[in-house]
């Protein structure tokens, strides 16, 4: 079964939507709805792939390492995301500290919060109205 926090392993596309390599993933959140899908972000070890300030790093001195699962230290790259079926995980590796998961889910959920109103120059913030006003 499947958790939250766990490190998986999973076959993740290129960007290009050729089939990759299977790498490590971190289970991030289940999705609401019927469906056993969930949201997963890819783990490399390759470390220049990190990017400053968004990525987290998990390195054999951290007190988690050893129940990842990982053989190397790694970058979870929080932008490198993917929605999956349960049955297409291919094994369970190990799992991270639960509060290093909140710290990577409060790092993506900011970043799409803080980007939001960034993209939208047009509108003027405080003429945002909510989707469930506008109805």
């Amino acid at each position: 079964m499947v958790a939250e926090g766990q490190v998986v392993l999973f076959r993740f596309p290129q960007t290009d939507q050729t089939e990759g390599k299977l790498r490590p993933a971190l289970v991030l959140r289940q999705l609401p709805g019927q469906f056993d899908d969930w949201l997963i972000c890819m783990i490399s070890s390759q470390m220049h792939h990190q990017i400053p300030d968004f990525d987290d790093v998990i390195t054999p001195r951290d007190f988690d390492f050893e129940k990842s699962g990982l053989k190397l230290a790694s970058v979870i790259r929080i932008g490198r995301l993917a929605v999956v079926e349960n049955d297409i995980l291919l094994g369970r590796l190990g799992v991270i500290d639960r509060q290093r998961l909140i710290h990577i889910r409060q790092k993506l959920s900011s970043w799409f919060v803080n980007n939001y109103h960034s993209f939208s120059p047009i509108i003027p913030h405080s003429t945002i109205i909510p989707w469930w006003l506008s109805i």
